[in-house]
């Protein structure tokens, strides 16, 4: 079973997607993580020395290489990930893929805390951030409910949001 989580930055795909590996025995794929080991360093270096594009680059060539090596994952990709190039349609072609879907309010409160870390959004004033996600969320939403599943996190724990999933897999 391969099972493909999306959804915006601070939506909980990695969290989902430990626990969600741990619960069903099965491989955790992170694509940040994995395109950090391939490049020998972190995702805001390659922003940094490299750009956007290169990254997006990177992300689909390590998104394909993921698909074609690996059977029986959970698989946690970028908030960016799906809304380039064909990578929407190799997520929904090639495993179950759930949206994690945060509101706006939900997602602002997250990032506020970890904006140092997120290369898109560190630069943003704390007062602007709502509004970024709010016009990043217009744009990438009908991408992200492409998938096959979509599942609202909001007031959930991460028991309950694997439990949804795990329903939605059988």
């Amino acid at each position: 079973m391969e099972i493909i989580l999306v959804g915006y930055m601070g939506s909980g795909k990695s969290t989902i997607a430990h626990k969600l590996s741990e619960v069903l025995n099965l491989k955790m794929i992170d694509l940040d993580e994995y395109i950090v080991e391939k490049e020998g360093v972190n995702i805001p270096e390659i922003f940094k020395k490299k750009g956007e594009i290169y990254f997006r680059k990177l992300e689909t060539k390590a998104l394909e290489e993921i698909i074609q090596s690996e059977k029986n994952y959970v698989l946690s990709v970028g908030g960016g990930t799906p809304c380039y190039g064909k990578n929407i349609e190799l997520i929904i072609k090639n495993g179950i893929s759930f949206y994690l879907k945060a509101s706006i309010q939900t997602l602002n409160a997250r990032l506020l805390k970890e904006k140092n870390s997120r290369p898109l959004i560190k630069n943003i004033q704390d007062q602007d951030l709502l509004e970024f996600i709010a016009k990043h969320l217009f744009e990438r939403n009908p991408i992200y409910e492409k998938t096959s599943h979509t599942i609202k996190i909001d007031g959930k724990d991460v028991q309950e949001i694997v439990e949804e999933i795990i329903l939605n897999t059988q």
